[in-house]
């Protein structure tokens, strides 16, 4: 019998500690490694295809677990997902991602008992890993009433997991991974790579957000606030609380009634966006005004 490879990825040991535990019994799957961060995980999935992902709604670093799943909405072979969050608030968000599952931790016995279920239906396309089998771990003089055993892999799991996790390893060492320069949008079930110089402004939208280029708007499940982190370093500034603006797209800053300011964009549709009164200090001296 072939056995579903899992990965848990959150950012609390104590969740992925509960989740091993509740999970390591089951006879048809193998958790077959643990990451705290999106970066961590999209590395070790280089490495080890992955039939089912255990992932946190919130993860240190940049990505959360909602923009990860968008990000896996393009893979041809991707991994069924099984949010594990703290409230329901964003249950529709998930489903809207295609999550095999969403569930409120810590989960009780006969709600995860349903988890499994949807688990052991899963098609057998997903990527499946071989059974491991127990052995006696050698003995090293020990007391004689501890005993170990090892779960050992197959030479070619055993290589990819190694180094998966030596690079994994590697990125939390140097920081985070080479950026490439575009935004992954998910668009009626397909992924289009945005550059990032095709951005005129991006605009707050409750929990989502919409990035406009010159001839259209996307609706994103991405957050402002990650944006901002994420464009920064590509002359990316925050003008307002709602508009996150690509400064090479401005061409004027205008001064408005009230101690107000405006600045209009490029293209053949100009747009003006409100620039707070907070800020306005900060973009002049980034433009050398």
């Amino acid at each position: 019998m072939n056995k579903l490879r899992a990965l848990l990825l959150h950012g609390d040991p104590a969740v992925r500690s509960g989740l091993r535990d509740s999970l390591s019994h089951l006879d048809f799957m193998r958790i077959l490694g643990e990451a705290i961060t999106a970066y961590e995980a999209m590395e070790l999935l280089e490495h080890i295809p992955y039939g089912v992902i255990f992932l946190g709604l919130e993860l240190p670093g940049e990505v959360s677990g909602l923009e990860l799943a968008q990000m896996l909405m393009g893979r041809k072979s991707r991994p069924a997902l099984v949010f594990i969050a703290s409230d329901e608030s964003k249950a529709y968000k998930a489903f809207e991602l295609e999550a095999l599952d969403y569930l409120i931790w810590p989960a009780g016995r006969e709600r995860l008992s349903r988890t499994v279920d949807r688990l052991r239906q899963l098609r057998s396309g997903f990527m499946q890993a071989p059974r491991p089998s127990l052995i006696p771990e050698r003995d090293y003089g020990g007391s004689e009433e501890e005993s170990m055993v090892q779960v050992p892999m197959g030479e070619e799991d055993e290589d990819r997991f190694l180094s998966a996790l030596r690079q994994a390893w590697d990125y939390s060492q140097r920081g985070k991974p080479p950026e490439i320069e575009k935004l992954a949008i998910n668009q009626d079930g397909r992924m289009v790579l945005l550059p990032f110089d095709q951005i005129v402004f991006v605009e707050a939208y409750e929990d989502y957000s919409y990035v406009h280029t010159a001839s259209q708007k996307y609706l994103t499940s991405y957050r402002l606030k990650n944006l901002e982190d994420r464009l920064k370093p590509y002359r990316f500034f925050r003008v307002h609380r709602k508009y996150l603006v690509n400064l090479d797209m401005v061409t004027e800053i205008s001064s408005m009634p009230g101690s107000n300011f405006m600045l209009r964009t490029a293209g053949k549709t100009r747009i003006e966006l409100p620039v707070s009164r907070r800020r306005i200090g900060e973009l002049k001296q980034i433009l050398g005004l």
